[in-house]
């Protein structure tokens, strides 16, 4: 029986429909909306699958429209260059006839410069922390039916939080958090499809770090939540499947929006990405002020 790791692999394996045309599909999840990290990691497939030569080294992506999971994506990729060393791509997701994501991305062959990075801050090995599972086992009878359903299901990314907050009952605390993060299985040896699992992981609790000093939940009914753009930079090669350190921090909330920043370390210190982005935290109610 396929686990969830298979269902991220299949949903990131697109369908070629023609030249520089891919069609993409959603994991049957009962969501409204689609998960912002998936239409990221698929165009970022679209991408990849037009160049032959080179690694992507960044990303910049907006999220314009909230995706319909019942509703395949057609991923159209611009072939805006290819020069001796950069390839530079554009992808525009449609549905429905309107473009919904539209991302830019650059692909460089490996090259040898000067070299220096961030120290990875201190954190407990990841076998010392409770799996979601068991942190989930601690609260799992204080909790509604819809989030109980969405808490139990398979997940392809496992995730171990430094600091272990009820998420569905949070307290406030600093705008700062870090997370071991893998895929939850062993992943075939394609490095594009390593970086598009970690794509898509970046996404899962990023602008959670914005809530923190507000004690919001992430399915806290008086908030409209949702990724705005994010961007994301690739600096070593590494493995999706084995531990990475997420640390993630939120420099600022402002006007209904969250900026957070991330950067991924492997187990032996080295950073291998960074990631930023805005999301919106818009209150709502009768007496909320719009932006």
């Amino acid at each position: 029986m396929p686990d969830a790791v298979d269902g991220l692999i299949e949903i990131l394996d697109l369908e070629e429909l023609e030249v520089n045309v891919f069609r993409g599909r959603s994991p049957q999840e009962n969501r409204q909306r689609i998960f912002g990290g998936q239409v990221a990691g698929q165009a970022l497939v679209a991408a990849g699958r037009t160049v032959d030569r080179g690694m992507v080294h960044s990303l910049h992506a907006y999220f314009l429209r909230p995706g319909d999971p019942a509703t395949p994506i057609l991923y159209m990729v611009d072939r805006i260059r290819d020069g001796r060393t950069f390839t530079t791509r554009r992808v525009v997701a449609i549905q429905h006839g309107e473009a919904i994501f539209n991302l830019a991305a650059s692909f460089q062959p490996e090259e040898e410069g000067p070299e220096h990075e961030a120290v990875m801050p201190d954190a407990p090995d990841p076998e010392t922390l409770p799996s979601f599972e068991e942190r989930l086992a601690q609260v799992r009878d204080t909790l509604p039916a819809a989030a109980l359903e969405w808490a139990t299901r398979d997940r392809p990314i496992e995730t171990r939080p430094v600091a272990g907050d009820n998420p569905f009952r949070p307290t406030k605390r600093a705008p700062r958090q870090l997370v071991w993060i893998r895929a939850s299985r062993r992943l075939p040896d394609d490095l594009l499809l390593h970086q598009c699992v970690v794509a898509y992981a970046s996404d899962l609790s990023l602008l959670d770090t914005a809530t923190m000093p507000h004690a919001i939940a992430w399915n806290d009914p008086h908030y409209v939540m949702a990724s705005l753009d994010h961007a994301m930079w690739f600096h070593r090669t590494f493995r999706a499947d084995e531990w990475l350190l997420y640390v993630q921090e939120s420099p600022v909330a402002h006007g209904a929006r969250g900026f957070t920043m991330g950067h991924l370390f492997t187990r032996d210190g080295h950073l291998v990405a960074s990631v930023a982005q805005e999301g919106l935290i818009r209150p709502i109610g009768p007496r909320a002020k719009r932006t």
